[in-house]
């Protein structure tokens, strides 16, 4: 009986043993998945707080406009709208890539070839809409709009009109119009599509501002 016995709880053991061993290797894997999504979340997060940029919003228009106290300033016909958001750290290497992005986008059809994305605003012979629009950099805190990271008026102002006089040598002075800076705008635009894309400089002014 003894022997019997002693049978019995080898028996036992060794099933025990080979349960325990098959779940060991559970624990382990799943605190490292969850400890890897934590970090990746993380990371995305601190990298999405550090963009700092000009920020251009291009609206393909066949038409648009812009009035001040009831007086139409600025209009154009089919062409490019650009709502302008200056960020206080853009230098002008921002500018000129904002600057000759927008002219080179191929937001246009090509009528001769049938190609929908195939030419830019010069190749149309269309107009440019340029409009100051700080709250571009707005952040919500709790229910209210901050604009602490756009860049100050005064150095916004002259920046700001740097910025089309960029645009106006780059194509032509008679294409380029622009509403009013710092004035309470009213911008009305027949938006052609809709095609509205956002251009950011971030990680651009570095590069070889030769290439298109």
């Amino acid at each position: 009986m003894c022997s019997i016995d002693f049978g019995i709880m080898q028996f036992q053991q060794r099933i025990t043993f080979n349960r325990e061993t098959k779940q060991r290797p559970i624990s382990p894997g799943r605190s490292a998945i969850v400890r890897h999504k934590r970090t990746n979340r993380v990371s995305f997060g601190r990298r999405k707080q550090t963009i700092t940029a000009m920020r251009a919003v291009v609206q393909r228009v066949a038409s648009a406009s812009v009035e001040v106290e009831g007086r139409t300033v600025s209009a154009i016909g089919p062409g490019l709208l650009v709502l302008v958001g200056l960020h206080e750290t853009d230098v002008e290497s921002d500018a000129e890539y904002i600057c000759r992005k927008v002219l080179n986008m191929r937001l246009f059809p090509n009528d001769k070839t049938g190609k929908t994305w195939d030419q830019n605003v010069m190749q149309r012979n269309y107009e440019v809409l340029l409009v100051s629009q700080f709250t571009l950099y707005g952040v919500l805190k709790g229910n209210k709009p901050d604009f602490h990271v756009a860049m100050p008026p005064n150095a916004a102002k002259t920046f700001y009109a740097s910025l089309v006089e960029k645009f106006q040598k780059s194509y032509r002075i008679d294409a380029v119009k622009d509403g009013v800076f710092g004035a309470m705008m009213k911008v009305n635009l027949v938006n052609d599509g809709p095609v509205t894309m956002q251009l950011d400089s971030c990680g651009q002014s570095s590069k070889n501002t030769n290439g298109v």
